[in-house]
């Protein structure tokens, strides 16, 4: 786990007198060499938790999504008691794909297109042509290969470990490393949230590059005129994950976390009032956001495609009333999704750039993006099988 500056205000923000001021960043291949990418894919994202998707999103038995994680399509599922399991998508008698479709509904069994092998909700072979005539067959060593699941926030996080890394220091330990502890986070009570809007954006950039940007607000001055309005210390270029259990303060005209300032829906129940009228981020490795806002709740998830190539879903979440209610929350998903389309450019136009011969080494990092350089290092931990 890194360690995070504990400064508490960005007035504080100063590097050290023996620290150079620029720092050096990845080099440019990092972000176009395919080889890399693989090893990313085996050694980050085939290795750690990964959130894959929504649990509401599977509302009945029977929902399942498949989802790309790595190099491996995951199936998740909920099962007839409810409870949400995650497969290899593979059918386990000649390796074809056994579900084609993003998402979809099955009454009671998962059948492969190809020989019609079926397996129950919990992943057990229930059937095959001949079965009957195998009596040897083991129906359970002979089902769907298991993934551990973990639900956390509303969302269902799979490994693809042979051992998964302890859930409670990789995932819930990025929310006590930035924050200071879990309670801060608990009291937004996501998991009971419902979903507002989800937009999805297919960004042609690495993904290293989206998580760079959204760990820093040196950029936000210059592209995101909404936001720093709103959030007028940004403006500063010091982003609130600088500091441990900081949160940007709104700007005194600002009544909501909307495009115009405007009030929203009220706070959220057990928000304190230190949490009122602040935005807080949270980056958890290796592809989610996490954005605390007194009303609402912001998601960002990321799935790397290629090395040039990150699909990005994002979700706002409200109060259940307010979803029900029929509540025009444009004002508050058009203030993000100005924000996301801002960074997201700017991400697409520094790809192209990472395999220019000016970037062969790299660039560099100013003192308020230092931080960033404890991502890089552990990128790098990570493809030496160092990183957890």
């Amino acid at each position: 786990m890194t360690t995070t500056p504990t400064q508490s205000a960005p007035a504080a923000a100063t590097a050290p007198a023996t620290t150079p001021s620029l720092l050096a960043t990845l080099a440019g291949h990092h972000y176009t060499d395919p080889e890399i990418f693989r090893q990313e894919q085996e050694k980050i994202f085939e290795r750690l938790w990964f959130c894959a998707v929504r649990s509401a999103d599977l509302d009945k038995p029977g929902a399942f999504r498949t989802v790309r994680i790595g190099r491996e399509s995951v199936l998740i599922t909920r099962n007839r008691s409810g409870a949400l399991r995650a497969f290899l998508n593979i059918c386990r008698h000649r390796g074809a794909q056994l579900c084609t479709e993003e998402s979809g509904e099955v009454r009671r069994t998962l059948q492969c297109p190809y020989h019609a092998w079926t397996y129950d909700l919990d992943g057990r072979l229930v059937a095959a042509p001949n079965l009957q005539k195998m009596p040897d067959v083991d129906r359970t060593e002979r089902g769907l290969v298991t993934v551990p699941l973990r639900e956390w926030l509303g969302y269902a996080w799979v490994c693809l470990a042979d051992e998964p890394p302890s859930f409670e220091d990789t995932v819930i330990g990025a929310a006590i490393e930035r924050l200071g502890d879990t309670a801060s986070l608990d009291r937004y009570r996501t998991e009971g949230l419902a979903l507002g809007k989800r937009v999805t954006y297919d960004v042609h950039a690495n993904w290293k590059l989206i998580i760079e940007n959204f760990m820093e607000c040196y950029h936000c001055a210059t592209i995101h005129p909404e936001l720093t309005e709103v959030l007028p210390e940004f403006a500063d270029g010091f982003a609130a994950q600088y500091y441990v259990g900081h949160g940007a303060a709104f700007a005194e005209e600002a009544t909501g976390f909307t495009v115009d300032g405007t009030e929203g829906f009220g706070r959220l129940p057990g928000i304190e009032d230190t949490q009122d009228r602040r935005y807080y981020a949270i980056t958890v490795r290796p592809q989610v956001f996490v954005n605390l806002v007194p009303d609402h709740v912001i998601v960002h998830r990321m799935f790397p495609m290629a090395p040039d190539r990150t699909v990005v879903e994002c979700d706002w979440l409200y109060l259940p009333e307010v979803v029900d209610s029929g509540a025009d929350v444009s004002k508050s998903v058009e203030l993000f999704h100005r924000v996301n389309a801002q960074d997201f450019a700017a991400c697409e136009r520094t790809q192209p750039a990472m395999s220019s011969r000016a970037y062969r080494a790299g660039g560099v990092l100013v003192p308020s993006e230092h931080h960033i350089g404890a991502f890089h290092r552990w990128v790098t931990d990570c493809l030496a099988g160092e990183g957890a």
